[in-house]
């Protein structure tokens, strides 16, 4: 999936980003507090996808 896809994926369902990191950017669950760490790569693994959201709370993405 693509970085861009997600993040405006996770913008829609109540996530914010939190701050960056050197190589990572931080991002929480509005509502319930939940962190993730999503790295700066231009194209992320499905199964990172998966964990980031689990991680956060979120439905995983139907667009696999």
């Amino acid at each position: 999936m693509k970085r861009r896809d997600l993040l405006s994926y996770l913008r829609t369902h109540d996530c914010a980003e939190l701050r960056e990191g050197a190589r990572h950017s931080i991002w929480q669950h509005i509502s319930t507090g939940k962190m993730s760490t999503i790295p700066r790569h231009s194209e992320i693994n499905n199964n990172l996808v998966k964990k980031i959201c689990k991680d956060l709370g979120v439905e995983i993405p139907s667009s696999f």
